[in-house]
């Protein structure tokens, strides 16, 4: 490391870090990323016609008659065009955080916006991961009844087989995780000709219905959806609860932006998708009225015989995809939870070496894939899954919702009557579908709503333990400039090279500094404090990278600035930025960082039972000099005990 004229106090670098694909659109065609993205992201929706009309009749006992029929048709009809088109397509998916999507984005917009404001800040905190527990709760629930309500095909083509309906429902999510590694690009690549297969097959199968009875596409009209609310009073209400099925997905539209960006995303949605859905939801109703007993299956009983086993084959696949919408976005929501310091660090490996969006998590894909096998196993059916089916999705809605008024009041500068218009309008509908929803919670609409609140419990411990653990750590570390000004006095022996210490605390002496001082009785040439911080937009600009400060008597203090979005990569910003002088050589740079070794106490902090949850989850998360990429022969550990 080269010297600083000590009158050099603070200085901002420059740094050249690579960008690699933001999903601008730039280095791919728009017509292919729209490709992936129905391989992707219109998975979960697009197999929706598998399920939604059968349950919406069957669960609430629904006459197969024309004013049921027009209003179930035309309550889906607008719940696609309000809710996914308008709500999520044309105002949530301009919400990016420099290009990334999902509620942590969100979550992460809004807090900028309140941030002179404690108690809404912490509002809008527990809102937004309120919100991402429930996504997780539906990323297990999504797959289960997609893959098994698919493979009960087979109960219609050969009531024979039903009992092979759960091995190989298993063994195709099996299948689906195993391959998550090779990546979002390549099973996007895979997947997004299979869909165009599907919605080309489900728009046919719509077509030649409607062909026979066309008077059902005066569905459309919104009166209908009125009528079948006052034909069948609270009965009608409570049947939203199954008709959002037809909507469930629409969350993996923001979620999944990151992955392939706001056109590419709407061009497939609006001109392909959405089109496909209608046609076939309308056909559906058409076989209804032509012969009511098609409501036990009107899916599959619109497909020809002699095509009931390739049908039943694709359909298959189509599901296998919509579990892909959930699974990317699961990865996508965790890799920034834990930048944003609401989960213990874990491993992310990136699958593309063009996409910076496209990534991968071991943990998150083990977890799932445990989960999910188990609710295949426990709730048997297709049918006794929609039960527990869309209440989490429904809450994700509405904690969305809320984010975005926050989000168009105050970053946007929409005026109060533009507010109360987007609220009065989007929250009327998502408290509908949830209120009516609540009648589920007994049927099995308890476990998603379970398994929400414990990753509610786990996120929220973990960012109240850390925040404990910052606390101890300061009361009992040194105040760091008067620590800086006795060395000056009395000099220590110094030895050649450049030490870095790792810390979280800017103002005080890092334990490691403390430590090596104590027990080595020396100090290196050069001495940089380092803290890693992360920002609440999606990636930092090269700009801010890095801030660096002279502290005098060859100390320097230097933030290193990563989006919530970017994986830290230490030792490379460290040799790609221009440090006003200052070289990093990582042959002569040894890392120091403290490993903190918990203990629960019962005086203070959080609960018993949270400060040894809080304890399991730092022993089980990834060390962060594995995190932040520190070469393991440059680094050295150096232990610390802290009280909770």
């Amino acid at each position: 490391m080269k010297a600083v004229d000590s009158s050099i106090t603070s200085a901002t670098s420059v740094c050249e870090v690579p960008q690699v694909g933001r999903l601008r659109g730039h280095k791919r065609s728009i017509a292919r990323m729209a490709l992936g993205a129905a391989g992707v992201v219109f998975g979960d929706i697009g197999t929706s016609p598998l399920y939604a009309i059968q349950t919406t009749f069957g669960a609430h006992h629904l006459p197969v008659d024309n004013t049921n029929v027009f209003g179930v048709l035309s309550l889906m009809f607008w719940s696609l065009i309000m809710v996914v088109s308008v709500k999520y397509g044309y105002f949530i998916l301009r919400a990016d955080n420099k290009g990334e999507g999902g509620i942590m984005a969100l979550m992460a917009l809004a807090q900028r916006c309140v941030a002179d404001n404690k108690r809404t800040l912490w509002l809008v905190m527990v809102l937004g991961l309120f919100g991402t527990s429930l996504f997780f709760g539906d990323s297990v629930i999504t797959p289960a009844i997609s893959v098994l309500s698919a493979v009960e095909g087979l109960k219609v083509a050969a009531p024979g087989l039903a009992h092979v309906v759960i091995p190989i429902t298993i063994v195709v999510l099996i299948g689906l995780f195993v391959i998550q590694s090779r990546g979002t690009a390549l099973v996007g690549a895979l997947f997004g000709p299979v869909m165009v297969v599907w919605f080309v097959a489900i728009a046919v199968l719509g077509v030649h219905e409607i062909l026979q009875a066309p008077q059902v596409l005066a569905a459309m009209n919104p009166w209908y959806a009125v009528k079948f609310f006052v034909h069948n009073g609270w009965l009608g209400f409570f049947a939203l609860a199954s008709i959002v099925l037809a909507i469930t997905g629409a969350e993996a539209l923001y979620a999944d932006l990151g992955h392939f960006g706001r056109f590419p995303i709407r061009l497939a949605w609006y001109g392909f998708a959405l089109p496909s859905l209608l046609l076939n939801y309308i056909g559906q109703g058409a076989l209804m009225l032509s012969n009511p007993k098609t409501v036990s299956d009107p899916f599959y009983l619109m497909v020809p015989a002699w095509l009931l086993y390739p049908m039943i084959a694709l359909a298959t696949a189509a599901t296998v995809i919509a579990s892909q919408a959930v699974i990317s976005g699961a990865f996508s929501i965790a890799r920034e939870s834990i930048q944003l310091g609401f989960l213990p660090r874990m491993r992310i490996l990136h699958t593309s070496k063009k996409t910076q969006g496209q990534i991968y998590l071991p943990a998150v894909n083990r977890m799932l894939l445990v989960l999910i096998v188990a609710v295949v196993l426990g709730f048997q059916t297709s049918d006794n899954l929609a039960s527990a089916y869309g209440i989490a999705v429904v809450s994700t809605m509405v904690s969305t919702t809320v984010l975005m008024l926050i989000v168009i009041r105050r970053m946007w500068h929409w005026n109060w009557l533009q507010v109360a218009a987007f609220g009065l309008v989007f929250l009327t509908i998502d408290l509908s579908f949830f209120v009516s929803g609540l009648t589920k919670i007994v049927h099995g609409g308890w476990f998603p709503l379970a398994l929400g609140i414990c990753v509610f419990t786990l996120m929220s411990t973990w960012k109240r333990g850390r925040g404990l653990v910052r606390s101890s750590i300061e009361e009992q570390s040194l105040v760091l400039q008067p620590f800086l000004d006795s060395l000056a006095l009395s000099p220590p022996h110094k030895v050649p090279g450049v030490a870095v210490f790792l810390t979280a605390h800017t103002h005080h002496v890092p334990h490691a500094l403390l430590h090596n001082l104590k027990h080595n009785k020396v100090l290196h040439a050069r001495n940089v404090i380092l803290t890693i911080e992360t920002l609440d937009a999606a990636y930092a600009d090269p700009g801010e990278r890095s801030e660096l400060s002279n502290l005098g008597n060859d100390f320097y203090q230097l933030r290193l600035k990563y989006g919530f979005a970017e994986e830290p990569n230490v030792p490379e910003t460290l040799m790609s930025c221009a440090f006003s002088g200052l070289h990093f050589d990582m042959m002569e740079t040894t890392f120091f960082s403290s490993r903190e070794s918990l203990v629960a106490a019962e005086h203070a902090g959080m609960p018993l039972w949270r400060d040894k949850l809080f304890a399991f989850m730092a022993r089980n998360s990834t060390p962060a000099s594995d995190f932040f990429r520190i070469p393991g022969n440059r680094l050295v550990e150096l232990g610390t005990r802290v009280e909770i």
